[in-house]
């Protein structure tokens, strides 16, 4: 944690800030270790504060011994008042993404004659890079899906529905220390599985299906992200065709990660690929994102993915091609960038597998 608080601390001499005031639970879990479910955070250039109430004082301590708790009794905006009159502080900057209007209003009204300076993306942008403690959480959230997977083959078979795909990896997942599943797991099957983002529904699985199952594991606040796409019964002729073209499209993404390449060329790998094959037109996702503490969060891998990728960045590479009344296919690898180039967090197979 006095890491991540140097990196702010540095990039607020960058920007000019004095103070900085977070109100996203994440960016408070990131920068405290504080799991609560409720709390500020206020950093100065030589101060860190932590601001809940009653139920959160011997947890904060515990969690987050490095910042001085500050125990509110109402309306916390007064305590950051009270702390910034201490100070020579004339500016803060706040989270302009996730302080709601209301709240904007009302921390304006209390620290009437202090400039409050919308920010966006600072504690985000610093999330991009994992540190080591942050990279084995997310190893062993990919290893638990990984694993569930593995396992979730052994028992699917014609005639289950799809939504007990879905419980049956909750439960794998949990048993092997998940806290939960790390989105709305995605279990698509038959003309279904052309729709990227179909949850879970009461279909029943059929010999003839393509089935994509896209899901993830919460391991001690951080995710993963994997999918993979099975058939049941013998695959068509097109069904292995646009298998195919997707997964060397998945590949060859993966392989190009390494330091140093905007995200939207890693993108381009993939989609220009699928785009020779003539099924450009069918993938309208982008190749990838990263993951951490939110499942979906940067870099980008995609047109507009300027970022550099850069050692300790996690990133899914995601191709797919979706036929409506066909199907479709996705292939979905958490990547670390390591120094030398890529390394596949989700190893387990991607070649299609065929369940009669």
């Amino acid at each position: 944690m006095e890491q991540r608080l140097i990196k702010l601390r540095e990039q607020m001499v960058i920007d000019g800030l004095d103070a900085v005031f977070l109100s996203n639970p994440i960016s408070r879990l990131y920068l405290t270790g504080f799991t609560g479910s409720a709390g500020w955070v206020l950093i100065t250039r030589d101060a860190q504060f932590l601001i809940s109430d009653f139920r959160y004082v011997g947890q904060a301590m515990e969690e987050a011994p490095s910042f001085t708790f500050i125990k509110h009794e109402g309306q916390p905006f007064r305590d950051v008042k009270d702390i910034l009159g201490k100070t020579n502080v004339k500016e803060i900057a706040f989270e302009q993404d996730h302080l709601t209007f209301q709240q904007y209003d009302k921390l304006a009204s209390v620290l009437e004659g202090f400039v409050l300076l919308p920010k966006s993306g600072l504690i985000e942008k610093l999330r991009e890079v994992k540190d080591d403690e942050e990279v084995a959480l997310i190893r062993e959230a990919a290893a638990i899906a990984d694993r569930a997977f593995l396992s979730i083959l052994e028992e699917v078979r014609p005639g289950l529905t799809e939504s007990a795909i879905d419980l049956r990896l909750e439960i794998l997942m949990r048993e092997q220390g998940a806290t939960s599943s790390s989105f709305e797991t995605i279990v698509a099957s038959g003309p279904r599985s052309a729709l990227p983002h179909g949850r879970a529904s009461d279909r029943v699985l059929q010999k003839g299906d393509l089935v994509t199952l896209d899901f993830g594991a919460l391991y001690k606040g951080y995710c993963s992200d994997m999918t993979r796409t099975f058939m049941i019964g013998t695959p068509s002729s097109l069904q292995k065709e646009i298998y195919q073209i997707v997964l060397v499209a998945e590949q060859k993404a993966v392989a190009a990660i390494r330091p140093g390449i905007p995200g939207k060329e890693v993108d381009e790998v993939a989609r220009n690929w699928i785009t020779k094959h003539g099924y450009g037109e069918r993938f309208g996702h982008s190749t990838g994102h990263g993951v951490g503490l939110e499942v979906h969060e940067g870099p980008n891998l995609s047109f507009r993915g300027e970022t550099k990728l850069a050692p300790g960045m996690v990133v899914t590479v995601e191709p797919g091609i979706y036929l409506p009344d066909v199907g479709g296919v996705r292939i979905e690898d958490d990547v670390l960038v390591t120094e030398e180039g890529y390394e596949v967090l989700t190893p387990s197979s991607k070649e299609l597998i065929i369940i009669d």
